[in-house]
């Protein structure tokens, strides 16, 4: 894709450090020369808009899945009208790259920034000023002691150094690096559809050992379970809180002030991905804090499933996170001579602890688990020795699929980072696309939406408010 791109002929120093040297046609400009902040209230009639690390400004849709349910005011009156080409901006997240030049016309939170932009192409300044070259530069011109919550200086945004190309070379950097995405985005989309299905096989592996077993020749009985079927004739079939002397959730509180950089570990949902904690977002509490709330306190081999969004993701805590806090997950604490976690880990993973686990949310719009009617999921109970028997096998039989999954990820991760990269770089004028731009053939729009990396799973968006946590509650066996 970069065949035969090389560096601009002749060079200059932009004067800044993070930006080098630019092309000597370039200009240099700071942002208070491309941007003129604007306010216009009182239109509650034009539709809500979002502001995602993602994407930018998209409209916002309150019935979507990964819609954020912050908070909604009745009155609208005072949000902030943003208009086709003007850069939006929430400025307590811009540390992280939340904004960018709106395609919509709508309304956004009165804290967020909004601005005009003078003597620059906007899909040029959209794509160049949320690239890798530049959000850094928003995280040192904010503020702050709360996790996630950097109020951005409006007077230090300002001294932000930006490069202009002319205006022709604008047009060709935004034609090549479209048509650049097109591709990276299909290889991506190729990797991420290939994971999908080693999910379902392995899905469909787990499955059939936690409803059947492994002889083949067992016999078996009704399970009285509708889309359970048959299982095996000397297997039991109990519900959850039968054999579990605890089942609560995790801290259902605001977050924003018990958050540190260090301490004792905090398992959010974001953590909670295809069966394992994955802590890559690292979040913390105080000890003393997490010594207040016992309940709250993690042990080994408990079983962790997400109540609020991703429903049906659920983990079971391996020995480092023994003594971690966690937040809006259910905690499932099972009688190890029934049935271990990880025995249960592995049933609620299968496709029948899936459907299972839908069949009890609540909420048509903003699905939500609650304890009490997890507590009543009923489960193929095999004798404990059994039980550590299927999951040996069932680890042995998905091992390959996972190591095929493994790759697959990390080929599409190294792909999101060359595209970020190849960005950067042709953004700042490292690279010289303007033949390559020339030569382009015409191509159609590419819509289909491309899943974000494992990294980017935990990204917020905008909107009004701090967001709603849900409704305290426990099941206590």
């Amino acid at each position: 894709m970069i065949d035969g791109l090389k560096p601009y002929p002749k060079l200059k120093d932009s004067g800044v450090p993070c930006l080098g040297e630019v092309p000597a046609a370039w200009e240099v400009r700071k942002l208070r020369g491309i941007l003129r902040r604007v306010t216009e209230r009182n239109r509650p009639d034009l539709p809500l808009l979002s502001v995602v690390r993602e994407r930018g400004v998209i409209r916002r849709d309150t019935t979507a899945e990964d819609e954020n349910h912050n908070f909604i005011p009745d009155d609208l009156s005072n949000y902030k009208v943003v208009r086709t080409g003007q850069f939006a901006m929430n400025k307590m997240k811009a540390w992280q790259g939340s904004y960018g030049v709106s395609q919509y016309e709508g309304i956004v939170s009165p804290a967020y920034f909004v601005f005009d932009l003078a003597e620059v192409e906007s899909r040029f300044f959209h794509t160049a000023i949320r690239s890798r070259a530049y959000v850094p530069s928003f995280a040192q011109a904010s503020d702050g002691v709360r996790i996630g919550q950097w109020d951005l200086a409006e007077s230090r945004m300002r001294e932000i150094a930006f490069a202009i190309p002319t205006l022709s070379e604008q047009a060709a950097i935004v034609r090549f690096l479209d048509h650049a995405d097109r591709r990276i985005r299909r290889y991506i989309r190729a990797k991420q559809k290939l994971i999908k299905l080693l999910e379902e096989q392995k899905q469909a592996i787990i499955h059939r050992a936690v409803t059947r077993g492994l002889d083949p020749n067992v016999r078996l009985k009704p399970s009285g379970v509708e889309w359970l079927g048959d299982v095996p004739e000397h297997w039991a079939i109990r519900r959850i809180a039968s054999f579990s002397p605890k089942i609560t959730n995790g801290w259902v509180g605001p977050t924003r002030d018990i958050l540190r950089a260090d301490g004792v570990p905090y398992i959010q949902s974001l953590h909670v991905k295809r069966g394992a904690i994955r802590f890559a977002k690292r979040y913390f509490v105080d000890r003393a804090w997490l010594d207040a709330r016992p309940k709250i306190r993690l042990r080994e081999g408990d079983v962790v499933v997400v109540q609020t969004g991703d429903i049906g993701q659920v983990a079971c805590i391996p020995p480092e996170f023994d003594g971690a806090g966690c937040h809006a997950l259910i905690i499932i604490r099972t009688n190890a001579s029934v049935m271990t976690g990880a025995y249960l880990d592995l049933v609620l993973r299968s496709r029948y602890g899936f459907e299972s686990l839908k069949s009890v949310q609540t909420g048509a719009l903003h699905p939500h688990l609650n304890c009490t009617w997890v507590r009543e999921i009923a489960v193929p109970v095999p004798p404990i020795e059994e039980q550590d028997t299927i999951l040996r096998s069932t680890s042995d039989a998905t091992r390959r699929v996972d190591r095929a999954i493994a790759s697959a990820e990390s080929e599409a991760s190294l792909l999101h980072e060359y595209r970020t990269r190849l960005i950067a770089d042709v953004v700042t004028g490292k690279l010289d696309v303007r033949e390559a731009a020339a030569r382009l053939p015409q191509e159609p729009e590419d819509l289909e939406p491309l899943d974000e990396p494992e990294a980017l799973d935990d990204a917020s968006d905008d909107s009004a408010g701090d967001g709603l946590d849900p409704e305290p509650e426990e099941a206590e066996a």
